[in-house]
């Protein structure tokens, strides 16, 4: 219950943030436009892919939060996993954009507004400020959450630069600080962009959990007692925090209920790991390879 109270707290401050970003960033679009800022305009997209990002994070966190039904049977967990990474695809679109504004810029430099410049980052400090903060809690154990949390980093970032480039142009009239700022701007959002590209990518193609070593876990599985070796192990993620496991486990030729002993301890073990989704087939020592055997199968046959 408290989790999904939790999860509700959270998608209310995705809306409202959604909606206060989406609101600045037509402030800012403008500020920039009229006071020449490119790093204005450029942060105005950054602002931009952050409203998108959170409203995938609160799409994301809807469809995790539905449950397994009779064809997504492990659920919607990819949803959000998926969400996060359409978003960081946008952020390097935005990013060429931006390095090629700044080019055009350094051709043709333009006079700018400083103190249009200061107040509007100023403002958008704020902004960022507010909604990292709302964010912060489940930022760690939620990959759409964090990709959201991210980008509002990047954002605050980008905003005291700008800040301080105001002032910095104020004092030196180097209006060139202006697009040296935003391809600054650019190189961030490529930066954190990456990060969420590469996690999301290794949950999508099936890759093992980051942070989990497969020997590691093997190790744990071969000490257990009763096991006799562990083979065809695989390890991938459903979702930002849900880990399945499926693997041939050799043990003594048993009846099943001694064998469920050992995959009580199994099971045991693999939680200390994180994991709680397994599928775990027994084969007997007796017997030749070719002839696995599903315990399932085999329970009919111990009645003495």
């Amino acid at each position: 219950m408290h989790s999904h109270a939790h999860h509700h707290g959270t998608a209310k401050v995705l809306k409202w943030s959604f909606f206060a970003t989406l609101l600045f960033v037509a402030v800012e679009a403008v500020a920039g436009f009229r006071s020449g800022s490119l790093a204005l305009v450029s942060d105005a997209g950054h602002n931009f892919t952050d409203a998108l990002a959170l409203v995938l994070a609160a799409i994301g966190l809807y469809m995790q939060s539905k449950p397994a039904d009779s064809v997504k049977t492990f659920g919607y967990h990819r949803a959000g996993v998926l969400t996060a990474f359409v978003n960081a695809l946008t952020l390097v679109a935005i990013s060429v954009f931006i390095f090629y504004e700044a080019w055009q810029r350094f051709l043709h430099p333009r006079h700018i507004e400083e103190w249009t410049m200061f107040w509007v980052a100023v403002a958008a400090l704020a902004l960022n400020g507010g909604i990292m903060w709302g964010l912060h809690r489940d930022k760690d154990h939620d990959l759409n959450i964090r990709a959201a949390f991210v980008h509002m980093l990047g954002d605050a970032v980008s905003s005291a630069g700008i800040v301080a480039g105001a002032i910095a142009i104020h004092f030196t009239g180097f209006t060139m600080i202006d697009p040296v700022l935003s391809v600054l701007i650019g190189i961030l959002i490529v930066w954190t962009a990456w990060d969420i590209i590469q996690e999301s990518l290794n949950v999508l193609l099936e890759g093992l959990p980051r942070g989990m070593e497969l020997n590691e876990v093997t190790s744990a599985m071969r000490e257990i007692d009763g096991v006799i070796d562990v083979h065809d192990l695989h390890i991938w993620s459903l979702g930002s925090s849900a880990h399945a496991l499926s693997c041939h486990v050799l043990i003594e030729d048993m009846p099943p209920s001694e064998s469920n002993a050992i995959l009580t301890r199994i099971n045991g073990v693999l939680g200390h790991h994180e994991i709680h989704h397994t599928t775990i087939q027994f084969e007997h020592a007796k017997c030749d390879a070719p002839c696995t055997i599903v315990v399932a199968h085999h329970e009919h046959e111990h009645h003495h």
